[in-house]
């Protein structure tokens, strides 16, 4: 399987995202860029979790239907062609880090898939049903790890 290389401008993979993305910030989504998805994937999806978070992996972001020639967004922009669905916090779109005051930094796990086919997910679906959801069609993936802290 193909990788997909997946950046940001904001933070570099495994360093601190800059408060402007948390939630007590701006709370706007960051830059992000990628290359090297398979010119025959039918749609992107992407998905950002805490695997740190106190009750389970929390969803902050998930967007699907995102356009598979496009090559990245700007902070606080939309995915080119994608639908955004609903986060843990029950809202559309981006929701940005919040972890536990005094708790070590939480890992904020971004991961784009490209997928042979378009997946069909509930208007708020968990982490773990994206995962499922996209495992029999994923044909590349990439993903970015950004640390926040309270």
């Amino acid at each position: 399987m193909s990788g997909i290389d997946l950046k940001s401008s904001a933070f570099g993979d495994r360093s601190l995202l800059p408060r402007r993305y948390a939630l007590e910030g701006e709370n706007v989504s960051p830059p992000l860029n990628w290359s090297g998805a398979p010119d025959d994937a039918a749609e992107l999806v992407l998905l950002c979790e805490d695997p740190d978070a106190p009750s389970g992996t929390f969803v902050h972001w998930i967007v699907v239907g995102i356009d598979p020639h496009s090559e990245g967004m700007p902070a606080g922009g939309d995915p080119p062609g994608g639908t955004q669905l609903v986060n843990g916090f029950g809202l559309h779109g981006w929701g940005g880090p919040h972890p536990p005051p005094g708790d070590e930094a939480h890992r904020y796990v971004f991961r784009l898939y490209a997928l042979s086919e378009p997946c069909v997910l509930s208007d708020s679906p968990s982490a773990e049903e994206v995962h499922r959801s996209v495992a029999e069609r994923e044909i590349a993936s990439g993903d970015l790890v950004g640390l926040y802290h309270r």
